[in-house]
This record gives structure tokens, sequence and C-alpha cells, in this order.
């Protein structure tokens, strides 16, 4: 039996943010968004982004390759907050997870968990006290196994 080449996982350039950008578009629409539903000029908006986090946020992005094409991705940043923020960072500074994708092929082989690990490495490095994220309902079940928790954020659905 011939086993599929191991991926390779490094840092992302700045040239990888249109494949960064794609994942996410692909996410979303795996997450059932129909095509109507997203921005036609998503691509703009991502790129757009991820620059402004990169250039403010200490933003990093993760990729796996296999066989020199890029087939998973995650990225966070410090959290800019939803309100105005008075606690000292030494003693709370959020991180933001975002955006973990692996193309269907190599799903359940641990590449969005090891991309997940190496975004939290950097939120660490850069002196985030906490991480966190919004999980898909499918993959709840990896964050838990990586010590994520239940928080206190509540929801109301208006439409």
């Amino acid at each position: 039996m011939v086993m599929p080449p191991s991926p390779i996982f490094r840092v992302a350039a700045p040239q990888d943010d249109p494949v960064i950008a794609q994942h996410f578009y692909r996410m979303w629409r795996d997450l059932g968004m129909a095509d109507g539903m997203i921005q036609p000029h998503w691509q703009a908006i991502c790129l757009d982004f991820i620059d402004h986090a990169r250039g403010h946020l200490q933003y990093q992005a993760f990729v796996a390759e296999v066989a020199g094409a890029i087939i998973g991705s995650a990225g966070g940043q410090r959290f800019d907050g939803l309100y105005p923020w008075i606690i000292a960072y030494s003693d709370r500074q959020y991180g933001y997870l975002w955006g973990v994708y692996v193309e269907p092929d190599y799903r359940h082989r641990g590449i969005a968990t090891r991309l997940t690990q190496l975004v939290v490495e950097h939120l660490q490095g850069i002196g985030c006290t906490k991480v966190v994220l919004n999980a898909a309902p499918k993959a709840r079940p990896l964050y838990q196994r990586l010590g994520f928790g239940d928080s206190n954020l509540m929801e109301l659905n208006r439409k």
C-alpha cells in the first residue's frame, strides 16, 4: 500500500495570502453558505483584512504543503476587541484563531490539529493570555481535544 506523502508545515508568506483567502471562502461554502450569500469581492475583502491584521495585529498564518501545493492553512492575530479594552494587556490579551481549513482529500489526518497548534504557539509567543475562536459544529471536537472549552459567548438569532 502506498502511503500519501506527509505534509510539510511552514510559516505562510504574503504570497500565500490568495490561497489562504481561497481557503477561507471554501470554509464558508463547506459550512453551507450559498454563493449568493458571499460578497462577490470576497477575495479583496480577505486580502485587505489579512494585510491590515499583519501590519497592526501581529497576524501570522501557517500552511501545510504536499508536493508543493498548499492543502491546508490557519491564521491568527491579536484580537482587536469588541468593546473598550481597559484591562492591562499583561493580564488579558486575547489572540484570535481563524480560517482553519484543510482540503477535503487531506482531512482526518491531523493536519488541522497541527495547524491549530502552530497558530496557538504563535499567539502565545506574542503575549496572548487566551486564544479564542468560533468553531463550526463539526470542528468542536478537534478544538476540545486541544483544550479549548466552552465560553460565555451567548447568541440571539434574529433571522
